[in-house]
């Protein structure tokens, strides 16, 4: 309840507070439900990338030697394990701040931060603090769901058909790609830590910092050169054959294996 005072206080002492946490709300909460709408109809790195993990695990499930998409693997793991170790690291310097016991008020007020109201303040730190936990959370969820894609990819049979592979590849893709967009959602989680960091030093900076995170995050998902090479790399696999043919080099040396086999046993060597 005295959190509930301390925001109704604050709406009628500074209405701009409100308004600044209802756009950040309005952002944060509303920008993934956003995006996988806008995803559907439109080429964003979101959707793009979806289909490129689809191809890498049609492509896996028929690959003999899997040692490739096992590194791969290994290094989705690792940028998640690190991202989740630097997410926790500031949790504990927020919390160290919020659940101190004290707050340098002084030291605050000359780096320009707005600490008229300790109550309020200490919202403004819990704000940041929420995002981060729920960043740390998916990161979590996405390390735990990369094992289980990991644990898939080692129980693929080999020597499967065309049929079988296509079932192999929807099912470990169902693995791979909720995974996947649980890491992209903890690394949002950043952009929007920083935007509610901006509330420190006013409702305005809070205002403006959401809306420029969704801006951001918004022009890289479909006009950055990354967003375009996707694109591009999308169109290229939607027209690829699939099962992928052999290289001329591989089938030259099979062909060259068939030729050799009968001549060895006839003691040619």
């Amino acid at each position: 309840m005295s959190i509930l005072n301390t925001l109704v206080r604050a709406a009628q002492d500074s209405p701009l507070d409100i308004a600044g946490l209802v756009i950040f709300m309005f952002c944060w909460l509303g920008y993934e439900p956003f995006l996988r709408r806008i995803s559907k109809s439109r080429g964003l790195i979101t959707k793009d990338l979806s289909v490129v993990r689809r191809a890498w695990m049609r492509e896996m499930t028929v690959r003999e030697v899997k040692l490739y998409d096992s590194n791969l693997m290994a290094h989705a793991v690792n940028s998640a394990t690190n991202f989740s170790s630097a997410n926790l690291l500031l949790i504990a310097a927020v919390a160290g701040v919020l659940f101190g016991g004290h707050l340098p008020l002084k030291s605050l007020t000359t780096l320009g931060l707005d600490v008229s109201s300790t109550q309020l303040f200490q919202i403004k730190m819990a704000l940041v603090l929420i995002c981060l936990s729920r960043g740390l959370l998916d990161f979590i969820w996405a390390l735990r769901q990369m094992n289980y894609c990991a644990a898939a990819m080692g129980s693929l049979p080999e020597n499967m058909d065309v049929d079988t592979a296509a079932k192999f590849t929807n099912a470990i893709t169902n693995v791979l790609e909720p995974a996947m967009t649980s890491f992209s959602q903890g690394v949002r989680a950043y952009y929007f830590s920083l935007a509610a960091t901006a509330w420190l030093w006013g409702p305005i900076y809070l205002a403006l910092a959401s809306i420029g995170a969704v801006a951001l995050l918004g022009w890289r998902q479909s006009r950055s050169q990354s967003a375009r090479g996707l694109r591009q790399l999308r169109e290229l696999l939607e027209e690829h054959p699939y099962p992928t043919p052999p290289r001329p080099i591989a089938a030259e040396l099979q062909t060259k294996d068939k030729n050799t086999a009968p001549h060895n046993a006839q003691g040619g060597y």
